[in-house]
């Protein structure tokens, strides 16, 4: 009876080893472009985009390893200044469907860029890619040393990512 319990117990532990799944965080991170429009609807050329790449830890803070305005005016330097963000991420397992919050924030030049999206997180886990990521929501300008403040909404889209 002993021998049976042991193996037993062998055989649970084996089943757990190289079977992790990886979790959302892990796959979100990645390379994103982003659009931002002002509110009113004004044609894309009168906002600000950028392209960035991160990863997502555990606790859902994002590292960012590039940061680039495509077109920041007077607002920012190019690489952005200092850049922080975090996102929460829930992952529904039966359908592989990602979905969270996030903010970001972009400070330099005196001024500072505030993204937030309460709920507008949006992707799909599929074994170790995710794939369709969007994030969208809200942004507004503070500061107001070399350009506008204002604000309207945003949309990020990522490049499908997969991790090993």
């Amino acid at each position: 009876m002993k021998e049976v319990a042991i193996l037993l117990l062998v055989a649970l532990m084996l089943d757990g080893c190289g079977s992790s799944r990886p979790t959302a965080q892990s796959v979100t991170g990645g390379v994103w472009s982003a659009s931002l429009l002002p509110s009113g609807g004004s044609p894309p050329s009168q906002g600000l985009s950028f392209i960035t790449q991160f990863t997502v830890d555990s606790s859902g803070t994002l590292s960012f390893s590039r940061f680039e305005f495509i077109n920041e005016g007077n607002c920012f330097p190019l690489d952005g200044g200092a850049v922080s963000g975090n996102m929460g991420l829930t992952e529904n397992m039966a359908t592989g469907q990602v979905t969270g919050s996030m903010t970001l924030t972009v400070a330099g030049n005196g001024n500072t860029l505030t993204l937030s999206s309460p709920d507008g997180v949006n992707g799909t886990l599929t074994g170790t890619t995710l794939s369709n990521g969007t994030v969208s929501g809200t942004w507004l300008v503070s500061g107001g040393t070399g350009c506008t403040g204002g604000g309207g909404s945003f949309m990020m889209t990522s490049q499908t990512t997969t991790k090993a």
